[in-house]
C-alpha cells in the first residue's frame, strides 16, 4: 500500500484549520500531545513520556499511544478534506509491537485511500529514547462529514 500523493504543501488555511481543531481536543491536551508535522495526507504527532500516562509495569498506557495514533490518522484524511468537512473515526486495527518505553513517542499516520466519505490511514507508533523503535501500528478507517 503506498500513501497518497499529495502534490505539495498544505495552505495556511489548512494548517489552521487543522491546528486550530487539535487545539479544541481536550483530551489531546491532557495528555500533551503536539503536532510535530502536517502535510497533505500526512500528519505526525508527538508524546512526551510522562509517568502519570504509565499502567502498572511503568509502560505508558496502550490508551494514550492509541489516542495518539488514532488522532494522527483522523488528522490525515482530515488534512485532504474541503473546509466544510470534519472527520469521524469509523473502526481502527492496532498491532502491539512491544511495550511503550521511551522518552517520546510520535506517531507518523499517512493516507492510504481518501475518498469522498471514508478515508483509509495508516499509523506508525516509534518510541525515541535509548531504544528508538517501532512500538504499534494502526489502520484506521475514518468517515468525512460536514463540520458543525
Amino acid at each position: 500500500m503506498s500513501p497518497v500523493d499529495s502534490g505539495g504543501g498544505l495552505s495556511a488555511e489548512q494548517d489552521a484549520r487543522l491546528r486550530e481543531s487539535i487545539g479544541r481536543q481536550t483530551l489531546l491536551t491532557t495528555l500533551g500531545i503536539r503536532v510535530a508535522a502536517l502535510e497533505p495526507g500526512r500528519v505526525v504527532l508527538e508524546l512526551p513520556f510522562r509517568a502519570d500516562l504509565c499502567q502498572q509495569n511503568g509502560f505508558v498506557h496502550v490508551g494514550a499511544i492509541t489516542t495518539l495514533a488514532d488522532s494522527a490518522c483522523g488528522y490525515a484524511a482530515m488534512s485532504l478534506q474541503p473546509p466544510d468537512c470534519d472527520i469521524l473515526t469509523v473502526e481502527f486495527k492496532v498491532n502491539l509491537l512491544r511495550p511503550a518505553v521511551g522518552q517520546r513517542f510520535h506517531a507518523t499516520a499517512t493516507v492510504v485511500r481518501a475518498g469522498r466519505t471514508l478515508t483509509v490511514c495508516a499509523a506508525e507508533v516509534v518510541s525515541e529514547g535509548d531504544d528508538s523503535r517501532p512500538i504499534a501500528l494502526m489502520q484506521a478507517t475514518l468517515m468525512a462529514m460536514p463540520a458543525a
